[in-house]
């Protein structure tokens, strides 16, 4: 009992006001329920939850909030309920419990349905209640702190979410400092290698670092005083996470890593914050296009500062960023930072700002009825926005990185972007598919005629526009699939002489029913994209007639409906014997690796790997996606093409050789390019499965001077 009382200690010195009996109650409910439970590390279950309270303490937040993270498992791993919650804690604490329950008492297809459906539930909460996000966080923080304990397969797993949707959404809530160690231990779960080449890099410099920014942050406390300006002046050297995603984007070594090393000037106004940067420009030589005002033009996420890097001492290269004490918070602990000081549920207007994306987010996703575009979608949406844009009226615009002229049509409106054709970008006509920069000015040119294409979804950056243009297709496309549909179901009625006006209404929703359907029509659109064929309904629907004993044949306009028998034995149709299943040529998926099938009229189900970057292009009617699996025996050999970034020194051909060989693989072909003293090899190998190909990568990124390994598919 003494971790809470000194958790109670902690609360009452920063909320006095607050009823700290709430945490102890919740935890004493959380330890009788928890009793009988352990974790994987084998202490008592009631620590996590008494650590994730801790961690919201840490952000200074409310009683009700951090008696919610001592509940937050009850409800799911225990039999308590969420009314018994209810009763004894009240609404609040029971609505943010219930936000960050999963959804576990549902039988789902797959884990991606799953997590999706999950996530799906939080954000919904997450808009009633940000406090909702918060505990998971929270949650996620400290699971992730004691992931060791876990099998590797669920290491990997829980870590690879954490970096592709919880780290994001902390960076979008602006919580720098949480988004930051989330990135740092998902990286050294997921690629344990690069983790410890990256820190052994940080640590072999560290003394020389600190030696140098201490001296850097001495002359700028100096030069501070001097003129009267009054600053807090420290020094940071950047997360692993974030060194090694630029040494991987940009082939550079950790030495050519600019922002390594960083001052922070935190000064009382946004006045002297100007002064700073003069001072500092005046001191040390500034790297040209290297200057970013956050402070005119904040980040999405309400992020302020002034970045620029300069040249230092000896030609050191380091980053200085200059704040208020208020950026400085809001950059750290971000949403959490004024839910510290709110009454209640009441945003401030840059909270409002703050979590504007996640209601646009809620809005879109009514919209979604497959996982796996909800999951898409989410995940783009959480990437950093960088590209800053100007209406002609100066309404600043901001898009993701190489956004195109179709986003910024969408992000105006709807119907703006439906009718684009074009635009003048400062002044000048450009074409739909031109890449936005910095400082562009852009006037939509529109048609009333004009519809979007289904070419759009390769270029777009932006969920909003994706998804509005994904809705526009989807029933411009299911219009003609309903169509084709019922054109199908009477051409083979006809062939048995039978009226489909002659089902029962009844009898027609019965057997809708038994293919998954809501309604008749939604039969007819499954006939018409080939997910159902025409002869096993109109069976179902005239269960007394001699349907199917007369043989057909297929002409290829039946073939739209109809496919014959599939001709690979390595993959399987889920609830379907009789469909043509083939490999997509565009990413050539191999046994072991996620796949998702897509009906392609007239050809059958094509095949794609889950990771294949057409699928979200391809993808844009959930109804025409079909679930597929590896069966059968295995086949011989995959053809898969590599792609190597590394440097160009002697016997770097013979280590990529010789590494291939190591893992008992043919290499089918190989090309070596070279210049500024870097090298790009393509390298096609002959694979049986995912095992050996992950075994092949990983051989290949141990060999000193590969930068990269990329597996390639044909966008």
């Amino acid at each position: 009992m003494e971790a809470l009382d000194d958790l109670i200690g902690r609360v009452a010195a920063y909320r006095p006001s607050e009823n700290p009996q709430l945490l102890r109650q919740a935890y004493e409910f959380s330890a009788r329920e928890h009793r009988t439970q352990t974790r994987l590390s084998g202490e008592p279950y009631v620590s996590h939850p008494l650590e994730v309270a801790n961690i919201l303490a840490g952000m200074k937040l409310d009683v009700v909030c951090l008696a919610a993270g001592m509940l937050h498992d009850v409800v799911e791993d225990t039999p308590a309920t969420i009314e018994e919650v209810r009763q004894k804690f009240g609404p609040e604490v029971a609505g943010i419990v219930e936000g960050v329950t999963k959804i576990s008492r549902i039988e789902f297809l797959n884990p991606e349905d799953e997590q999706a459906e999950n996530l799906r539930k939080m954000v919904l909460a997450m808009v009633d209640d940000i406090r909702v996000v918060l505990v998971k966080l929270a949650d996620r923080l400290h699971n992730m702190r004691t992931l060791e304990h876990l099998p590797y397969e669920k290491r990997v797993r829980i870590a690879r979410e954490t970096l592709e949707i919880y780290a994001p959404i902390a960076h979008r809530l602006g919580m720098g400092k949480m988004r930051g160690v989330l990135e740092d231990l998902a990286f050294k779960h997921l690629d344990a290698e690069a983790f410890e080449e990256v820190r052994q890099a940080v640590e072999n410099r560290r003394k020389i670092s600190e030696e140098f920014l201490d001296e850097v942050c001495a002359q700028v406390r100096a030069k501070m005083a001097e003129h009267s300006i009054p600053a807090r002046v420290e020094g940071r050297i950047k997360r692993l996470y974030s060194i090694w995603q630029k040494l991987k984007r940009q082939n550079i070594a950790i030495d050519q890593v600019y922002d390594l090393l960083a001052v922070r000037i935190i000064t009382d106004s946004v006045k002297n914050c100007y002064a700073a940067l003069g001072l500092v420009h005046h001191a040390w030589r500034p790297v040209p296009g290297r200057f970013k005002d956050f402070i005119a033009i904040p980040r999405p996420n309400l992020y302020q500062s002034l970045h620029t890097s300069v040249i230092g001492p000896k030609g050191q290269p380091f980053e200085v960023q200059i704040r208020t004490e208020e950026m400085h918070r809001l950059a750290e602990e971000g949403i959490a930072a004024h839910w510290k000081y709110k009454d209640r549920r009441k945003q401030s207007g840059p909270d409002e700002e703050r979590l504007l994306w996640l209601r646009h987010l809620v809005e879109w996703q009514r919209d979604m009825k497959d996982s796996a575009d909800f999951l898409s979608t989410l995940k783009i949406d959480l990437y950093p926005q960088e590209v800053y844009t100007f209406t002609p009226k100066g309404r600043v615009i901001v898009l993701p990185r190489d956004a195109t002229v179709i986003d910024f049509a969408y992000a105006i409106h709807t119907e703006v972007g439906h009718r684009c054709t074009g635009a003048k970008i400062n002044g000048r006509m450009m074409p739909l598919k031109y890449r936005l920069r910095n400082g562009d000015i852009v006037e939509i040119v529109t048609h009333s005629s004009h519809n979007p294409s289904r070419d759009w979804l390769s270029v777009v950056k932006t969920s909003r526009a994706r998804n509005k243009i994904k809705h526009w297709i989807n029933l411009a496309a299911r219009g003609e699939a309903l169509e084709i549909g019922k054109k199908l179901l009477e051409k083979e009625a006809r062939k048995y002489h039978l009226n489909l006006k002659d089902v029962p209404e009844i009898t027609g929703q019965e057997v809708a029913a038994e293919y998954g359907c809501r309604h008749l029509e939604d039969l007819y659109v499954g006939i018409g994209y080939g997910k159902v064929m025409a002869r096993q309904a109109l069976a179902k629907l005239f269960p007394a007639a001699a349907v199917g004993q007369r043989p057909e044949t297929h002409s290829g306009a039946d073939a739209a409906g109809e496919s014959p028998a599939s001709t690979d034995a390595a993959i399987k149709v889920r609830g379907h014997s009789d469909l043509l299943v083939y490999l997509a040529r565009c990413c050539s998926p191999i046994r072991g690796e996620a796949i998702v099938g897509y009906v392609t009229r007239g050809k059958g189900v094509a095949v794609h790997a889950k990771s294949c970057p057409n699928v979200q292009n391809l993808l844009y009617d959930a109804e025409r996606r079909i679930d597929v699996e590896w069966a059968g025996p295995k086949v011989a050999a995959y053809s898969v093409k590599l792609t190597l970034s590394t440097e160009d020194r002697p016997g770097m051909l013979a280590d990529v050789t010789s590494a291939v060989s190591d893992v008992d693989s043919n290499i089918q072909y190989i090309e070596a390019k070279t210049g500024d003293e870097q090298a790009s090899i393509d390298v096609t190998l002959s694979i049986m499965d995912l095992h050996q190909l992950n075994r092949i990568v990983s051989s290949l990124q141990r060999i000193e001077g590969v930068y990269q390994v990329r597996r390639v598919m044909t966008p």
